[in-house]
Protein backbone atom coordinates (compact mmCIF):
# COMPACT_ATOMS: atom_id res chain seq x y z
CA UNK A 1 0.00 0.00 0.00
CA UNK A 2 0.92 3.65 -0.41
CA UNK A 3 0.57 5.91 2.63
CA UNK A 4 0.70 9.68 2.15
CA UNK A 5 0.59 12.72 4.37
CA UNK A 6 -1.41 15.63 3.02
CA UNK A 7 -3.31 18.78 3.83
CA UNK A 8 -6.99 19.14 2.98
CA UNK A 9 -9.40 21.88 4.03
CA UNK A 10 -6.72 23.25 6.36
CA UNK A 11 -6.24 19.96 8.20
CA UNK A 12 -3.24 17.62 8.36
CA UNK A 13 -4.15 14.06 7.37
CA UNK A 14 -2.54 10.70 6.69
CA UNK A 15 -4.23 8.47 4.17
CA UNK A 16 -4.22 5.43 1.91
CA UNK A 17 -3.44 6.22 -1.73
CA UNK A 18 -5.30 4.28 -4.43
CA UNK A 19 -3.29 1.88 -6.57
CA UNK A 20 -3.60 4.16 -9.61
CA UNK A 21 -2.48 7.18 -7.58
CA UNK A 22 -5.61 9.18 -8.35
CA UNK A 23 -7.26 9.28 -4.90
CA UNK A 24 -6.41 9.19 -1.22
CA UNK A 25 -8.65 8.02 1.64
CA UNK A 26 -7.80 9.59 5.02
CA UNK A 27 -7.28 7.27 7.97
CA UNK A 28 -9.72 7.86 10.80
CA UNK A 29 -7.08 8.55 13.43
CA UNK A 30 -7.88 9.79 16.91
CA UNK A 31 -7.11 13.41 17.74
CA UNK A 32 -4.02 12.44 19.75
CA UNK A 33 -2.56 10.27 16.96
CA UNK A 34 -3.33 12.46 13.96
CA UNK A 35 -0.68 15.14 14.68
CA UNK A 36 2.05 12.46 14.79
CA UNK A 37 0.74 10.89 11.60
CA UNK A 38 2.71 8.16 9.88
CA UNK A 39 5.23 7.79 12.69
CA UNK A 40 2.44 6.76 15.05
CA UNK A 41 0.76 4.61 12.41
CA UNK A 42 3.93 2.59 11.73
CA UNK A 43 4.48 1.91 15.41
CA UNK A 44 0.83 0.85 15.77
CA UNK A 45 0.91 -1.52 12.79
CA UNK A 46 4.25 -3.05 13.77
CA UNK A 47 2.94 -3.74 17.28
CA UNK A 48 0.18 -5.86 15.76
CA UNK A 49 -2.54 -3.24 15.47
CA UNK A 50 -4.98 -3.31 12.58
CA UNK A 51 -5.10 -0.75 9.80
CA UNK A 52 -7.45 2.10 10.84
CA UNK A 53 -10.69 2.70 9.01
CA UNK A 54 -10.59 5.16 6.14
CA UNK A 55 -12.88 7.99 5.14
CA UNK A 56 -14.24 9.07 1.78
CA UNK A 57 -11.88 9.17 -1.20
CA UNK A 58 -10.42 12.56 -2.11
CA UNK A 59 -8.96 13.30 -5.56
CA UNK A 60 -5.21 13.50 -5.12
CA UNK A 61 -5.16 16.58 -7.34
CA UNK A 62 -7.27 18.41 -4.76
CA UNK A 63 -5.03 17.83 -1.74
CA UNK A 64 -1.61 19.19 -0.92
CA UNK A 65 0.90 16.37 -0.58
CA UNK A 66 3.36 16.81 2.27
CA UNK A 67 6.51 14.95 3.27
CA UNK A 68 5.38 11.52 4.54
CA UNK A 69 6.56 12.32 8.05
CA UNK A 70 5.46 15.35 10.02
CA UNK A 71 7.65 14.44 12.97
CA UNK A 72 10.71 12.26 13.50
CA UNK A 73 12.19 10.63 16.55
CA UNK A 74 15.62 11.91 15.50
CA UNK A 75 17.86 12.73 12.53
CA UNK A 76 17.61 10.83 9.26
CA UNK A 77 20.39 8.32 8.58
CA UNK A 78 22.23 8.88 5.29
CA UNK A 79 24.92 7.06 3.33
CA UNK A 80 27.63 8.70 1.25
CA UNK A 81 29.19 7.40 -1.98
CA UNK A 82 27.29 4.12 -2.03
CA UNK A 83 27.32 3.53 -5.80
CA UNK A 84 30.63 2.64 -7.42
CA UNK A 85 30.20 4.97 -10.40
CA UNK A 86 29.31 7.86 -8.10
CA UNK A 87 32.34 7.20 -5.89
CA UNK A 88 34.48 7.24 -9.04
CA UNK A 89 33.08 10.53 -10.35
CA UNK A 90 33.96 12.24 -7.05
CA UNK A 91 37.43 10.69 -6.81
CA UNK A 92 39.03 14.06 -7.44
CA UNK A 93 37.17 15.81 -4.64
CA UNK A 94 38.19 16.26 -1.02
CA UNK A 95 36.35 12.99 -0.33
CA UNK A 96 38.65 10.88 -2.47
CA UNK A 97 39.51 8.15 0.04
CA UNK A 98 38.15 4.82 -1.09
CA UNK A 99 36.16 2.77 1.41
CA UNK A 100 38.97 0.29 1.88
CA UNK A 101 37.92 -0.79 5.36
CA UNK A 102 34.64 -2.25 4.18
CA UNK A 103 32.36 0.13 6.07
CA UNK A 104 29.84 2.61 4.65
CA UNK A 105 30.17 6.35 5.12
CA UNK A 106 27.30 7.42 7.37
CA UNK A 107 26.07 10.92 8.23
CA UNK A 108 22.73 12.43 9.21
CA UNK A 109 20.28 15.08 8.07
CA UNK A 110 18.21 17.01 10.59
CA UNK A 111 14.41 16.62 10.42
CA UNK A 112 14.08 20.37 9.98
CA UNK A 113 15.67 20.04 6.51
CA UNK A 114 12.74 17.91 5.29
CA UNK A 115 10.22 19.51 2.91
CA UNK A 116 7.43 18.11 0.80
CA UNK A 117 7.57 16.37 -2.58
CA UNK A 118 6.55 19.49 -4.51
CA UNK A 119 7.80 22.25 -2.20
CA UNK A 120 9.94 25.08 -3.48
CA UNK A 121 13.50 24.98 -2.18
CA UNK A 122 15.31 28.25 -1.55
CA UNK A 123 18.87 28.50 -2.84
CA UNK A 124 20.91 29.92 0.08
CA UNK A 125 23.14 32.06 -2.12
CA UNK A 126 24.45 33.94 0.92
CA UNK A 127 25.97 30.66 2.13
CA UNK A 128 26.76 28.61 -0.98
CA UNK A 129 27.22 28.93 -4.73
CA UNK A 130 27.55 25.18 -5.34
CA UNK A 131 24.19 23.57 -4.65
CA UNK A 132 23.90 19.99 -5.91
CA UNK A 133 21.18 17.32 -6.14
CA UNK A 134 21.35 13.66 -5.10
CA UNK A 135 18.50 11.29 -6.02
CA UNK A 136 18.06 8.54 -3.45
CA UNK A 137 15.90 5.64 -2.38
CA UNK A 138 15.10 5.88 1.33
CA UNK A 139 14.27 2.95 3.59
CA UNK A 140 11.67 3.34 6.34
CA UNK A 141 12.23 1.14 9.37
CA UNK A 142 9.18 -0.65 10.74
CA UNK A 143 10.38 -3.04 13.40
CA UNK A 144 12.98 -1.56 15.70
CA UNK A 145 16.02 -3.36 17.01
CA UNK A 146 19.67 -3.26 17.99
CA UNK A 147 22.48 -5.39 16.51
CA UNK A 148 20.23 -6.58 13.71
CA UNK A 149 21.79 -9.43 11.73
CA UNK A 150 22.06 -9.07 7.97
CA UNK A 151 19.92 -12.18 7.50
CA UNK A 152 17.09 -10.55 9.47
CA UNK A 153 17.47 -6.99 8.23
CA UNK A 154 14.70 -6.95 5.62
CA UNK A 155 12.19 -8.07 8.26
CA UNK A 156 12.71 -4.65 9.85
CA UNK A 157 11.79 -2.67 6.72
CA UNK A 158 8.34 -1.09 6.71
CA UNK A 159 8.63 0.50 3.30
CA UNK A 160 10.32 2.99 1.01
CA UNK A 161 10.16 6.62 -0.02
CA UNK A 162 12.21 9.08 -2.11
CA UNK A 163 14.72 11.67 -0.92
CA UNK A 164 16.69 14.36 -2.71
CA UNK A 165 19.83 14.74 -0.57
CA UNK A 166 20.50 18.35 -1.59
CA UNK A 167 24.07 19.38 -0.80
CA UNK A 168 26.08 22.60 -0.64
CA UNK A 169 29.35 21.25 -2.05
CA UNK A 170 31.52 24.25 -1.20
CA UNK A 171 30.32 24.16 2.41
CA UNK A 172 30.85 20.39 2.50
CA UNK A 173 34.43 20.70 1.24
CA UNK A 174 35.24 23.79 3.31
CA UNK A 175 34.50 21.95 6.55
CA UNK A 176 35.91 18.59 5.47
CA UNK A 177 32.84 16.77 6.78
CA UNK A 178 29.23 16.23 5.77
CA UNK A 179 26.76 17.73 8.20
CA UNK A 180 26.82 21.48 7.54
CA UNK A 181 26.68 21.15 3.76
CA UNK A 182 23.81 18.67 3.96
CA UNK A 183 21.52 20.34 6.48
CA UNK A 184 20.56 23.76 5.20
CA UNK A 185 16.86 24.56 5.34
CA UNK A 186 14.88 22.66 2.71
CA UNK A 187 17.78 20.37 1.77
CA UNK A 188 15.76 17.16 2.07
CA UNK A 189 12.72 17.01 -0.23
CA UNK A 190 10.88 13.78 0.53
CA UNK A 191 7.87 11.84 -0.73
CA UNK A 192 5.53 11.57 -2.43
CA UNK A 193 4.45 8.83 -0.01
CA UNK A 194 5.71 5.63 1.61
CA UNK A 195 5.25 2.37 -0.31
CA UNK A 196 5.14 -0.67 1.95
CA UNK A 197 7.76 -3.38 1.55
CA UNK A 198 5.25 -5.97 0.38
CA UNK A 199 4.67 -3.95 -2.81
CA UNK A 200 8.23 -3.36 -4.00
CA UNK A 201 11.77 -4.65 -3.73
CA UNK A 202 14.08 -1.85 -2.69
CA UNK A 203 17.09 -4.05 -3.47
CA UNK A 204 16.02 -4.25 -7.10
CA UNK A 205 14.74 -0.92 -8.36
CA UNK A 206 15.80 2.03 -10.51
CA UNK A 207 16.68 5.56 -9.32
CA UNK A 208 16.62 8.47 -11.79
CA UNK A 209 16.95 12.23 -11.68
CA UNK A 210 16.18 14.96 -14.20
CA UNK A 211 17.17 18.62 -14.05
CA UNK A 212 14.96 20.80 -16.24
CA UNK A 213 13.93 17.69 -18.16
CA UNK A 214 17.53 16.52 -18.78
CA UNK A 215 18.25 13.04 -17.45
CA UNK A 216 21.28 13.35 -15.16
CA UNK A 217 21.19 10.23 -12.96
CA UNK A 218 20.09 6.71 -13.86
CA UNK A 219 21.16 3.99 -11.47
CA UNK A 220 20.01 0.69 -10.04
CA UNK A 221 19.98 -0.24 -6.38
CA UNK A 222 21.56 -3.58 -7.27
CA UNK A 223 24.73 -1.53 -7.95
CA UNK A 224 25.05 -0.28 -4.39
CA UNK A 225 28.39 -0.93 -2.72
CA UNK A 226 26.56 -1.66 0.54
CA UNK A 227 23.08 -3.07 0.02
CA UNK A 228 20.09 -2.43 2.26
CA UNK A 229 20.68 -5.41 4.60
CA UNK A 230 24.29 -4.31 5.06
CA UNK A 231 23.23 -0.75 5.88
CA UNK A 232 20.67 -1.86 8.46
CA UNK A 233 23.15 -4.27 10.02
CA UNK A 234 25.81 -1.56 10.23
CA UNK A 235 23.61 1.24 11.56
CA UNK A 236 22.11 -0.97 14.25
CA UNK A 237 25.50 -2.04 15.65
CA UNK A 238 25.16 -0.93 19.26
CA UNK A 239 22.49 1.61 18.24
CA UNK A 240 18.77 0.92 18.52
CA UNK A 241 16.78 1.63 15.37
CA UNK A 242 13.19 2.70 15.94
CA UNK A 243 9.98 2.38 13.93
CA UNK A 244 9.86 5.36 11.58
CA UNK A 245 13.62 5.79 11.26
CA UNK A 246 14.58 6.76 7.71
CA UNK A 247 17.76 5.64 5.93
CA UNK A 248 18.71 7.41 2.69
CA UNK A 249 20.77 4.82 0.83
CA UNK A 250 23.07 6.93 -1.36
CA UNK A 251 22.96 8.39 -4.86
CA UNK A 252 23.96 7.07 -8.31
CA UNK A 253 26.46 8.76 -10.62
CA UNK A 254 25.48 11.94 -12.45
CA UNK A 255 25.55 14.63 -9.76
CA UNK A 256 26.47 18.18 -10.76
CA UNK A 257 29.78 18.04 -8.93
CA UNK A 258 30.92 15.11 -11.06
CA UNK A 259 30.47 16.94 -14.37
CA UNK A 260 33.23 18.74 -16.24
CA UNK A 261 32.80 21.59 -15.57
CA UNK A 262 30.52 21.15 -12.55
CA UNK A 263 26.90 22.16 -13.08
CA UNK A 264 25.32 23.65 -9.99
CA UNK A 265 21.64 24.32 -9.43
CA UNK A 266 20.41 27.80 -10.34
CA UNK A 267 17.27 29.83 -9.72
CA UNK A 268 14.32 28.34 -11.56
CA UNK A 269 15.81 24.86 -11.97
CA UNK A 270 13.36 21.99 -11.50
CA UNK A 271 14.70 18.71 -10.13
CA UNK A 272 12.64 15.55 -10.57
CA UNK A 273 13.60 12.35 -8.74
CA UNK A 274 11.85 9.11 -9.65
CA UNK A 275 12.17 5.63 -8.17
CA UNK A 276 10.46 2.70 -9.87
CA UNK A 277 7.74 1.27 -7.67
CA UNK A 278 7.25 4.49 -5.71
CA UNK A 279 6.68 7.46 -8.00
CA UNK A 280 8.37 10.85 -8.20
CA UNK A 281 9.04 14.09 -6.37
CA UNK A 282 9.65 17.35 -8.21
CA UNK A 283 10.97 20.55 -6.64
CA UNK A 284 11.70 24.00 -8.06
CA UNK A 285 14.73 25.84 -6.70
CA UNK A 286 14.18 29.54 -6.15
Amino acid sequence: MKIAAFEHAGEYQVGLVSQDGSHVRPFMLSSDKRPVGLLCLIAWLESGGELPAVGDALPLAQVGLLAPFRSFRRNLWCVGRNYRAHAKELAGSVFQKEQEDGWPMVFTKVPEAVVGPHAEVRLPTEVSEQIDYEAELAVVIGRGGCNIARADAMKHVFGYTIVNDVTARDVQMRHGQWDLGKNLDGFCPMGPWVVTADEMDGCNTRVRCWVNGELRQDGHTADMIFDIPALIETMSRGITLYPGDVIATGTPAGVGMGMQPPRWLRTGDVVRVEVDGIGAIENRFI
